[in-house]
């Protein structure tokens, strides 16, 4: 039996339970290869995630955000069985659905997404945050 030692596991990090399972998620998400993507910098602020969606048309993908985790999905009915003696010889093209998801950080948010010659690009961006300071009252005991 082997045991994982988990940085966040540490009684100095608290309150970091919450990104244990973040970075738990990602790892299982990326032992799936289908459908291939591409991530892109386009600036300090913005991300394009590119995926190889060929054969979809866009009723049958869905882009969702949902607890900061962006959930690309793809759904193909079935094709029925041919009557007239036509089909295919070989059939290497995926027909099958999919879901891939990505976890987004905090701030992070989908700005856009465009279905282009086969490829669905997802446009990531982080906006400035507001600079906001919190003054706490000190008070006194007794």
């Amino acid at each position: 039996m082997t045991t994982r030692t988990i940085v966040f596991d540490s009684p100095f990090l608290l309150g970091f339970e919450h990104t244990r399972h973040l970075i738990e998620r990602a790892a299982k998400a990326a032992g799936d290869s289908y459908p291939p993507y591409n991530v892109e910098q386009l600036a300090d602020d913005r991300l394009r995630i590119t995926l190889a969606v060929a054969g979809f048309a866009p009723d049958q993908l869905h882009v969702t955000v949902e607890n900061r985790q962006l959930i690309v999905a793809g759904r193909r009915e079935a094709e029925g069985e041919r009557t007239d003696g036509t089909g295919y010889l070989h059939r290497g093209i995926a027909a099958r659905g999919f879901i891939r998801t990505f976890v987004l950080a905090d701030g992070m948010e989908v700005d856009d997404a465009t279905l282009e010659h086969g490829l669905l690009h997802v446009d990531v961006v982080r906006p400035e945050p507001e600079v906001t300071v919190k003054r706490i009252p000190i008070r006194t005991a007794g």
